[in-house]
């Protein structure tokens, strides 16, 4: 843990997500998953992983049912005396909603983990890896795995019979160097604060281009490591993935039973 070196982390759960596209007609936070909210599901993975002195969930804004669950999973935690909840209302995007929890970060915090509430089965192994990573003297931390598929890079095209619509290979890279990055990631406070800033000098292309807090301490030309992510952390994004997170939770491999 990382409190063992006398630091202090902050867990940022970023549950803030539309859901649209698993189509349940609420947040995604909120769609149920195993009997329980999702977001359930991932507030009691960062409480199990015990690194955090404080959590900070961003919701959409207004969403008064997530933010009454989120005091009700403080109180279940039974860790409300030591360790500081904070609700903030998300923002249009995700490095809104991050940039709005840090916000509220307490002082004496020294690291930060940002998670997604969309990998609600994220074993505690992970966040134990991300952590040991940062004490070691690293400023950023992701977990990743290896890539299985072939990628291609592409780019539009057309043929004669088909038309528009088709896309031709630009390109392979090489997949032994390709990882499929997961949450949570891990961030000494300070860098994280420091790339959020300069996001705000991004144009608006540049800024839609960024997919998670990483790209932004790439940008400003920190080195990010890579730690063994889990298969068990899918990100819940379509109704196919929702299935799949059910099923992992029935099944004999469910993940309080074995560490991915």
């Amino acid at each position: 843990m990382i409190e063992e070196t006398g630091a202090r982390c902050a867990v940022i759960i970023v549950a803030a997500g539309s859901g649209q596209r698993l189509g349940h007609g609420m947040p995604k936070a909120r769609v149920p998953l195993g009997g329980a909210p999702m977001l359930a599901h991932a507030v009691r993975g960062v409480v199990n992983a015990g690194l955090a002195s404080q959590i900070c969930i961003a919701v959409p804004a207004g969403d008064e049912e997530l933010v009454e669950l989120c005091h009700q999973l403080a109180e279940e935690s039974g860790a409300g005396r030591e360790v500081r909840w904070d609700v903030v209302d998300g923002g249009a995007d995700r490095a809104a909603s991050v940039r709005t929890a840090l916000a509220v970060v307490m002082p004496g915090i020294s690291s930060v983990l940002v998670h997604d509430a969309a990998r609600p089965l994220t074993p505690a192994g992970v966040f134990d890896r991300v952590a040991a990573a940062l004490r070691d003297g690293a400023k950023a931390v992701v977990p990743a795995l290896a890539v299985v598929d072939t990628i291609k890079s592409v780019v539009p095209a057309e043929l004669p019979a088909t038309g528009a619509g088709v896309e031709k290979v630009a390109g392979t890279p090489a997949r032994n160097r390709l990882r499929a990055v997961q949450t949570p990631q891990g961030f000494q406070l300070e860098t994280l604060r420091r790339a959020h800033a300069h996001a705000g000098t991004l144009d608006a292309d540049a800024a839609a281009g960024i997919t998670d807090d990483a790209m932004l301490v790439e940008a400003i030309g920190e080195d990010v490591y890579v730690v063994q992510g889990s298969t068990h952390s899918l990100k819940i994004t379509t109704p196919m993935d929702l299935l799949l997170a059910e099923a992992m939770l029935q099944g004999p491999l469910r993940p309080r039973w074995v560490e991915g």
